[in-house]
């Protein structure tokens, strides 16, 4: 049995030396604009064509325009795809609850693109219970993809280190760090140019990747 499920993407894949592994969490984390959603549209057009995606959209950045330029067989994609949009942290608890009644063998992926964003909206003085809530989300979606042997392809948002300036750190932090097997981190360089890293593998090293993010998806940058 295959035990991985290509990205949708060269670059990604030979990253990954597959794709995205079944059976775990993988999160994606970076700034604004440095390919996350693009990444999460490219692995569900990945998907074969008898298997269904769940795509959880906190941020509304699932876009069909987007889509059918990645795609020619948008359309398919399109109608194998069941959308979420919560717009609060509670109505995404809800949307996780949702999603374990929905998953079946089916199901090729689960794409929730971002994790964090409505996490973060609600942070404030005291976060002992949202980031409990949190936890719970993780452990549900990660007891999905171990039942249903099926990757679980999270987003995550960024932020500044406060004593240095240079280095992001995951919004989150341990909680995701934790639940996930596979981190990479996105960067953004001159131009169009993107740097994709292995933070944190089952069985592969830390390694770097360059890329450009095209209207057709992400090319390769051999060096830069």
């Amino acid at each position: 049995m295959d035990e991985k499920v290509q990205t949708g993407s060269a670059v990604f894949d030979e990253l990954l030396e597959g794709g995205y592994e079944k059976g775990v969490l993988t999160t994606i984390y970076g700034p604004p604009g440095s390919g996350k959603t693009t990444t999460c549209l490219l692995s569900a057009i990945a998907q074969p064509k008898q298997k269904k995606i769940i795509f959880m959209d906190t941020e509304g950045g699932f876009s069909t325009s987007r889509l059918k330029q990645l795609s020619k067989d948008y359309r398919s994609v399109l109608e194998r795809t069941f959308i979420i949009r919560p717009t609060s942290f509670e109505l995404q608890k809800n949307a996780v609850e949702q999603i374990q009644k929905l998953v079946s063998p089916r199901f090729g992926i689960i794409i929730c693109d971002t994790i964090s964003a409505l996490y973060r909206t609600e942070r404030g003085p005291d976060n002992k219970a949202l980031n409990k809530e949190l936890s719970r989300q993780l452990t549900s979606l990660l007891e999905i993809a171990r039942t249903k042997n099926i990757p679980v392809l999270l987003t995550n948002q960024v932020y500044s280190d406060f004593d240095d300036k240079s280095s992001i750190k995951m919004v989150g932090g341990d909680i995701i760090n934790y639940s996930s097997k596979c981190l990479i981190e996105l960067g953004m360089l001159s131009g169009n140019a993107r740097q994709a890293t292995l933070r944190k593998h089952r069985s592969l090293p830390e390694k770097t990747g360059l890329f450009r993010i095209e209207e057709q998806g992400f090319s390769q940058v051999k060096n830069q």
